[in-house]
């Protein structure tokens, strides 16, 4: 079968789907992308730009559509070439949220397209925007993030069908679009995100990081240390708990950039969090290790006695499911993302996110209660080998992708609603 992707940073979400392709055989797999180093071997991939300048002016409500629109041509562009040369693909699987499907379907007309649908933006109470109140939004902002989903009703409204990772996501769409939506759940690699009992046995070494056997690691993971992921919090939940136990030694991992939310004015949130809690922390037990090598992150949870996971009611991080694939005794927040994969006591010890407080209780009832941490982690490592197993995702992948493009085979038997395949538990 011939297959078309399309994600300005090459591979995106699509590293699992595209590796399982290319090892299946008899596929051939064409991906349109922004340059970048990476390389899955197998894939032949073809390189759009962005224009020089192609993003001055505009009023700031219309700059995410004007950026989407330039991209959406220069895919167009490169797709028509791709065209010409002669690959006509069976399907075409592509990420909606930079505009770059947007004219796919004027090159490929008859080809089905399964978009990836990853969060639609909302100005109202219970989402990201009014959730933290040391954030308050501005209602000038308000107009700002509705028109954030243009990009979103254009793709809704063009043909095709869409997927996306949790009920909560896609839950954050309009009613009246989410037939259109299929939940297809993002799988973890089990055997290399594996608990490591003997782990805690070790030295841990990372970089200048020593961990002995004896001390007890609270590890924190997120892209960026923001306050989307609750860095703010934890950073201030780690004066209690630092100065309850003295054994404890805290690792957090992530970069000084800004993923999600607005930017301070001046610095990085880390400078920000240290000059408040200047004199209150002992600096010589909190580690920042910046990003790290996948490997080094797979061994630092596998060492970790208590891992914490906070986020705003948004997109869920991928280091949570590959946490819970590791078994870690997790802290997490209270929260609608978190509360789809956890569940309180039984797989996780959940708190309120804007409470550091509760998480330094949290963390240390976990670390002075090792029969419940114990407990928690089989009860987590379980719900990962039974809802987020990578062989059963790429199964129900599969499932999907030959629904639509039998759907345009046989246009008359075409059900009036589409469907992820029935789950089915396949543990690795």
């Amino acid at each position: 079968m011939k297959y078309l992707f399309i994600h300005q940073h090459f591979p995106g979400q699509y590293l699992h789907i595209v590796r399982h392709l290319v090892r299946a055989g008899g596929n051939e797999i064409v991906f349109i992308s922004e340059d970048n180093p990476n390389v899955v071997q197998g894939v032949r991939r073809v390189i759009y730009r962005i224009p020089h300048c192609a993003f001055d002016g505009g009023h700031m409500a219309t700059r995410d559509l004007d950026h989407g629109m330039v991209r959406a041509a220069e895919v167009e562009r490169t797709a028509r070439t791709i065209r010409r040369l002669g690959f006509e693909p069976d399907i075409i699987i592509g990420h909606h949220g930079w505009g770059e499907l947007l004219n796919i379907q004027d090159v490929f007309p008859d080809v089905p397209v399964l978009g990836y649908f990853e969060f639609f933006y909302h100005s109202t109470p219970g989402f990201d925007a009014h959730f933290d109140p040391e954030f308050p939004l501005r209602q000038e902002l308000s107009p700002l993030i509705r028109a954030k989903n243009a990009i979103n009703l254009l793709a809704l409204a063009a043909p095709g069908h869409g997927q996306t990772p949790t009920l909560f996501q896609k839950n954050t769409y309009p009613a009246c679009f989410t037939d259109k939506i299929s939940v297809l759940r993002e799988g973890v690699d089990l055997d290399q995100c594996r608990p490591d009992p003997a782990a805690a046995g070790r030295v841990f070494r990372l970089g200048d990081i020593h961990i002995t056997p004896g001390q007890k690691l609270v590890t924190y993971v997120a892209r960026d240390l923001e306050p989307y992921r609750g860095f703010h919090v934890f950073m201030r939940a780690l004066v209690p708990l630092l100065a309850e136990r003295a054994d404890i030694q805290v690792v957090l991992v992530g970069g000084d950039s800004v993923s999600y939310g607005a930017a301070l004015a001046a610095g990085t949130w880390r400078q920000a969090m240290l000059a408040e809690l200047e004199g209150k922390l002992d600096l010589s037990r909190i580690h920042f290790a910046g990003k790290v090598a996948y490997e080094d992150f797979v061994r630092l949870l596998q060492r970790s006695d208590v891992h914490v996971y906070l986020t705003y009611p948004f997109v869920a991080s991928w280091s949570l499911r590959e946490a819970m694939a590791m078994g870690c005794a997790i802290v997490g927040s209270a929260t609608a993302p978190v509360e789809e994969f956890l569940t309180n006591g039984r797989t996780a010890r959940l708190v309120p996110f804007l409470d550091p407080q509760a998480i330094a209780r949290g963390v240390l009832e976990l670390l002075s209660n090792t029969r419940l941490a114990t407990r928690l982690r089989r009860a987590v490592r379980a719900q990962a080998e039974s809802r987020l197993c990578l062989h059963a995702y790429l199964a129900e992948y599969e499932a999907l992708i030959t629904q639509l493009v039998g759907a345009r085979a046989a246009p008359a038997a075409r059900p009036a609603r589409l469907r992820a395949a029935p789950r089915r538990r396949v543990l690795s």
